[in-house]
């Protein structure tokens, strides 16, 4: 049975129980109240007729029943009494309803009004089990005679039982408001358990919560138009850096507040210490939205991996390029000394060979790191070979990469002068500057280029997370550069004049 279908019946079965019961008790008190009733009405009634003269006077007369039993029948009739007996102190009845009982002592106890108190009892008479009240007649402080007035427990019984009907209708109607209120909780809890069983939920809580503590993915779960996660696994609070306790949307990374109902394939995100592949589907059930689940991947250690295998890959091609081109120009040389142009092969040789030595020579003594060095001259060489002149600045001087240590500092330099490439190389007369000094104070680098730069809005999407593609003129590595700089507590933005460039400033 389905978890709705137990709590029906569990409840159905408690409401039951409990209309059972409160309708007994509604019975005993209307019946307990009709007692109180009845005792006050007997009491008046005996009270009444025993202070009336007429009763004194005809208790004086030598037939005091010839008197009394009509007035008593005529007061029984319109009250509704089942008997009023008049009696002398001895017990000798004056007057009774069975008029064969007239005459005969009187049956109960009357040892309370002969003291000249009046009262109430419960005793089986000549009628039956009845309520009656017996009270003294009393004259210049005797007791002369007896009044007890009684209604039977049968009448009393049929005074309830015609309000059964109104007991029991209220009682029909609280139990069809419950039930109808059973079967309106069963169907929420249908909806919501999906129709399982207590043992399915069980099971399903404790594979879901396996899995959630075990798997190496971080998963984030939001509800429909919930702005708080239903459910963060332990991984997705290491990657996202998330506190203990309930995870709220604005709680995320800037990038990832804005997935909110859309489906996300493979989308690069990167914080201040990670870089995150994001996945995000919409969860539907029977047509209905359900929420969102969000998976977490960290790429980090396989981005910089790749990262150095683009650069070596660059290395590679760049050395291929300039093995090429060497073994053009050695060809050229060769051919010219052979047709006896000795002078012109030697001039033809030694000009590249002084514009790349100064080069190197330059690089050499205003850059003090090895690894930034050879990481510009072998960008030189891949912008020329994709068309673009490669520049670096004059007051271009680093005596120490502090605080970035040399593989920061070529992450640093080697995205930004890449993004720079990507933008420009399609470009006629392309040109990319770099820049690079070291002040007591700071480390600067500028590149600029002759693209058309990034506008302040595309450049901070830019640096919360990477694009997939290169025909927006920049991608992961953007990111990076603003993952590395907000780690140093540095300042990384944009200019677009005179000419577009990125500007990075990191406190030393």
């Amino acid at each position: 049975m389905t978890l709705a279908g137990q709590v029906f019946v569990v409840q159905l079965l408690v409401l039951v129980v409990v209309i059972a019961v409160g309708s007994a008790l509604a019975v005993w008190e209307v019946r307990r109240q009709q007692d109180d009733a009845t005792r006050q009405r007997v009491i008046g009634i005996a009270v009444s007729i025993a202070q009336s003269p007429a009763t004194v006077d005809a208790v004086h007369t030598p037939d005091p029943e010839v008197l009394l039993q009509p007035m008593t029948e005529r007061v029984r009739r319109r009250t509704g009494v089942d008997f009023i007996v008049v009696m002398a102190p001895d017990r000798t009845r004056y007057t009774h309803t069975d008029v064969s009982l007239i005459g005969k002592p009187f049956s109960g106890n009357i040892a309370r009004a002969l003291n000249g108190e009046t009262f109430t009892e419960t005793y089986t008479g000549s009628l039956g089990p009845s309520i009656r009240s017996v009270t003294p007649v009393e004259e210049n402080g005797r007791v002369i005679a007896l009044v007890s007035a009684g209604v039977t427990r049968s009448r009393i019984g049929d005074q309830v039982t015609a309000q059964l009907p109104l007991i029991l209708a209220a009682a029909g109607a609280g139990l069809l408001l419950a039930v109808l209120g059973a079967l309106a909780l069963r169907r929420r809890l249908l909806r919501q358990t999906h129709g399982l069983a207590p043992a399915e939920l069980r099971t399903l809580y404790e594979h879901h919560d396996a899995v959630l503590h075990s798997i190496h993915e971080g998963l984030v779960v939001f509800d429909r138009d919930a702005q708080e996660a239903a459910v963060v696994n332990d991984e997705a609070r290491r990657l996202l850096e998330l506190p203990p306790g309930p995870v709220r949307r604005e709680d995320l990374p800037v990038s990832l507040r804005r997935a909110d109902t859309v489906e996300v394939r493979d989308e690069m995100h990167v914080t201040a210490e990670r870089v995150l592949l994001v996945n995000q589907d919409v969860v539907t059930w029977s047509g209905r939205q359900m929420g969102t689940v969000l998976t977490i991947r960290d790429h980090t250690e396989l981005r910089g991996i790749m990262g150095e295998l683009d650069s070596a890959r660059g290395m590679a091609e760049s050395l291929r390029a300039q093995a090429h081109e060497a073994a053009n120009r050695l060809h050229a040389v060769i051919t010219m000394v052979e047709l006896g142009h000795v002078g012109e092969a030697v001039e033809f040789a030694t000009t590249e060979l002084r514009l790349s030595q100064a080069l190197i020579d330059r690089l050499t003594e205003a850059v003090h790191e090895p690894a930034l060095a050879a990481l510009l001259l072998g960008k030189v060489d891949q912008a020329i070979e994709r068309g673009v002149e490669l520049t670096v600045a004059q007051d271009t001087a680093l005596d120490s990469s502090a605080p970035l240590s040399a593989q920061e500092m070529i992450t640093l330099v080697g995205n930004l002068v890449d993004n720079a490439l990507d933008a420009v190389s399609h470009d006629a007369d392309a040109w990319v500057e770099v820049t690079v000094r070291a002040a007591e104070s700071e480390l600067y680098v500028r590149v600029a280029d002759s693209g058309p730069g990034m506008s302040q809005a595309v450049f901070a999407d830019a640096m919360a997370r990477g694009y997939s593609t290169k025909s927006d003129h920049h991608g992961l590595g953007l990111a990076l550069v603003w993952r590395l700089v907000a780690r140093h507590d540095g300042e990384l933005r944009a200019e677009r004049t005179p000419e577009s460039a990125v500007v990075v400033r990191i406190p030393r």
